[in-house]
């Protein structure tokens, strides 16, 4: 086990370009990282804030809502399978299946996509799929982007979003009708058709219920009565299988749905308390002490906020306060979230996620109603954010989730993101989960490799193994983190960050360390990364390396005489200089997913070779000129 390097560099500001201008630090005696008590900073070194490793997540403690005696009573009676109208009625007489409260939207869908449905197709990420080519009782697999949103009912607020409530209700009640005629009953157990997934049933109750006026307006009375069957029968079915979610965040949505049903439907009180119980437990296990979701996925966190946005909306409704919890969940979700986002409030390309449109975050947040700045450094779930100026760096300083967390797990440990003045100079592809789309499912695994993101890849291998169907498998366990900030000279101060992997000792015997310096003008990263043996003795022979920089969208090349510099035109007319300490730099292909999901072809610099298994050590420069 390593502890954080202390080797600490001072910030050097020259204007020089060449390798002799980047003096950072060097791999320590014998190449091996310090190790005991001396991470404190010493006499010589700028004063700064030391960080606790990220080698776990910590999860966060949440306890149930308070209730009466009675209230507790009752929610024991429930989910020991007492039913509803029991517990609710003195003569345990059932009530007419009926809707309590009408519920306002608080999240806008995409216009686009809705007009796309009044149109005869699904769009999703830019991938038509005429609505009578769907099978929506799941024999013919649908792409799983596709199969979450006709599944779940996600597709409503698009449709809401794209016309009037008149035009928009009779789309939405064919749709509607034929998905209830492939799925007349819930199955026996979940999984047992992609519509009976924990995730998609909990969210389509909760959609079903917030976009009520839509399916339940029409004139089609038979309709009307088939739906809120459905509705009963789906929520008694969450109520006996919410346990056998996916992973946290599927069960996070089937409680939502078990609290929404139990507000908005009759008989609903037993129901609503034993589903509080839940959803504040399953959120406790989904989320760490910080705020992350667990499966440091940007999407998981999106999700979590905007399930619960909507749950808050059905109380409201209903003239309720949510639990507490709920609202101190909300609280603690938001600010993880914008310290992936970029200057022009887009978000960050991380473990599956694509570059999310600003608005849509804003959006969301604001439907949260929460207040807040990014987080600068999310410790436990594992990314630093510093902020400089106008530029904006984010850098994946943990090892990955857990297998049993990852939706799409991706081997991105040490890789970084930076922008300028909302310009993307520095991206990591992203977009594994929207695979399916115009993103052929077939790069899944490919948007999920190191070598899709912007840091040092070993022999063309993983630093964590990618397996099939999003899961992850052994490879990095520990990550060790150093932030400070170095005191200013003439040319100003900056931010200094140092994180070291141990994904490629078991393979190679190396650790990879990596070290980056980020002036507080913002118009200079200067970084290093090394490459130190696991062992006293490094082993003989030479591995391949590369690192990678994939590049904003856009961004216009011109390679230097001695392929060792690049200069970079940004689309806003900025130039910017990359320069390597040694070894020459080629350019490459690469795409990049935007803000919708789509793939846009970029280019990346890669700078690569041999070296020793005795380690060794690569600098680089990025710097604006003019």
């Amino acid at each position: 086990m390593a502890d954080s390097a202390t080797h600490h560099l001072s910030a050097s500001h020259d204007n020089d370009l060449s390798a002799s201008a980047i003096p950072l630090g060097d791999a320590g005696e014998e190449g091996v990282l310090s190790t005991g008590d001396d991470t404190a900073p010493q006499a010589d070194e700028p004063p700064g804030e030391m960080i606790e490793p990220g080698r776990a997540l910590a999860i966060a403690d949440f306890s149930p809502p308070s209730t009466s005696a009675g209230e507790r009573l009752i929610r024991l009676a429930y989910r020991m399978g007492v039913p509803a109208s029991v517990l609710t009625s003195p003569m345990g007489k059932k009530t007419k299946p009926r809707l309590l409260a009408t519920v306002l939207n608080p999240l806008p869908g995409n216009r686009v996509a809705g007009t796309a449905l009044r149109a005869g197709h699904f769009l999703v990420h830019g991938a038509k799929t005429p609505i009578s080519q769907v099978d929506f009782g799941g024999a013919a697999r649908l792409t799983p982007p596709l199969e979450r949103t006709v599944h779940s009912f996600s597709w409503l607020a698009d449709l809401e979003a794209s016309t009037t409530r008149e035009q928009a209700a009779p789309v939405a009640e064919r749709i509607l009708a034929a998905w209830l005629q492939a799925n007349p009953r819930p199955p026996s157990r979940p999984g047992k058709g992609p519509a009976w997934t924990v995730s998609n049933a909990g969210c389509r109750i909760l959609n079903w219920l917030v976009h009520a006026p839509l399916i339940l307006s029409g004139i089609d009375r038979g309709l009307r009565s088939r739906t809120l069957r459905s509705m009963g029968e789906s929520a008694r079915w969450l109520d006996r299988h919410v346990h056998g979610g996916e992973d946290k965040l599927a069960e996070v949505a089937g409680w939502c749905g078990i609290v929404a049903a139990g507000l908005l439907l009759p008989d609903g009180r037993p129901r609503r308390l034993f589903g509080e119980a839940g959803l504040v437990r399953a959120l406790g296990d989904l989320v760490g002490d910080d705020g992350g979701v667990l499966s440091r996925s940007p999407l998981g966190q999106i999700e979590a906020i905007a399930l619960l946005v909507k749950l808050s909306a059905c109380y409201r409704a209903t003239r309720r306060d949510p639990p507490q919890a709920i609202e101190t969940m909300l609280a603690l979700l938001v600010p993880p979230l914008l310290a992936l986002t970029h200057g022009d409030g887009s978000l960050g390309s991380w473990q599956g996620s694509w570059a999310i449109d600003g608005d849509e975050i804003a959006s969301l947040v604001e439907a949260s109603g929460v207040r807040t700045r990014p987080l600068r450094d999310v410790r436990q779930w594992g990314y630093q954010r510093i902020v400089a100026q106008k530029s904006v760096l984010q850098f994946d300083a943990a090892p990955p989730p857990m297998p049993r967390h990852a939706r799409y797990g991706c081997a991105s440990t040490l890789a970084f993101e930076l922008s300028h003045a909302g310009q993307r100079l520095i991206v990591n592809c992203g977009g594994a989960a929207s695979a399916g789309g115009l993103v052929p499912v077939r790069l899944d695994q490919g948007l999920r490799a190191t070598a899709a993101h912007s840091t040092l890849v070993l022999d063309d291998a993983n630093s964590t193994a990618i397996l099939i169907n999003g899961g992850i498998g052994s490879g990095v366990s520990e990550v060790d983190v150093d932030r400070r900030t170095l005191e200013g000279d003439r040319n100003g101060g900056a931010t200094r960050l140092e994180a070291s992997h141990n994904g490629y000792a078991a393979r190679y015997g190396l650790n990879h360390r990596r070290i980056l310096i980020l002036r507080d003008d913002g118009t200079e990263l200067r970084g290093e990364d090394l490459l130190v043996p696991t062992g006293r003795k490094g082993k003989r022979g030479k591995v391949a390396f590369a690192i990678r920089f994939h590049l904003g969208a856009g961004i216009e090349l011109g390679l230097s005489e001695d392929r060792q510099g690049v200069g970079l035109a940004l689309p806003d007319g900025s130039y910017w200089q990359f320069r390597a300490g040694a070894g020459e730099v080629s350019v490459e292909d690469s795409i990049w997913v935007d803000g919708q999901g789509r793939p846009v072809p970029i280019q990346q610099l890669v700078l690569q070779g041999l070296v020793s298994r005795g380690g060794g050590n690569f600098a680089w420069l990025l710097k604006k000129m003019g």
